[in-house]
């Protein structure tokens, strides 16, 4: 039998936070999977999801997300999830002990950069070890960004 493919393809982002790389510089990032009622997924998948308050903390040896607002799902009816509920991240201990003495380090977070769909139609989240930027340092990036674009401008009107 041929392999089924994800109705709505592979790799398929289901909520994605942009405002994460221009708030933080990021440091290194992983891949984590993440517990979820079937009314989770369902609403994911209709792509209604909202990271972009959210942040990851441990609590003992486990890893949780925060604050991700993931909405109930109408068909659900009395079966349906609390929307900003926390939700338990799928890792390794070694990767749970690599963040874990990366969050000690002063001014470092654990901010989630999307959430999507892999091959297998598992939900996964692609954390980033992440630090603060400064004001200073979100001007210098807009600047750079900024004469970048240009630059690309300038060398395709030329030829």
């Amino acid at each position: 039998m041929a392999k089924k493919k994800a109705p709505d393809g592979p790799n398929r982002i289901a909520a994605q936070n942009r405002k994460a790389r221009h708030n933080y510089t990021i440091e290194d990032t992983l891949e984590a999977g993440i517990m979820l009622t079937g009314s989770e997924v369902k609403s994911l998948r209709l792509g209604r999801a909202t990271i972009s308050e959210s942040f990851a903390k441990a609590d003992g040896d486990e890893i949780f997300l925060l604050n991700a607002h993931i909405p109930e799902y109408k068909q659900a009816g009395p079966f349906n999830h609390a929307p900003a509920r926390p939700r338990k991240l799928l890792l390794r201990r070694r990767q749970i002990d690599k963040l874990l003495m990366a969050v000690q380090r002063e001014g470092i977070t654990l901010v989630p950069l999307k959430i999507y769909f892999n091959e297998r139609g598992m939900a996964k989240v692609e954390l980033g070890i992440a630090a603060g930027k400064r004001k200073h340092d979100k001007r210098q990036a807009d600047k750079s960004r900024d004469w970048d674009r240009q630059k690309a401008r300038l060398m395709r009107d030329k030829g």
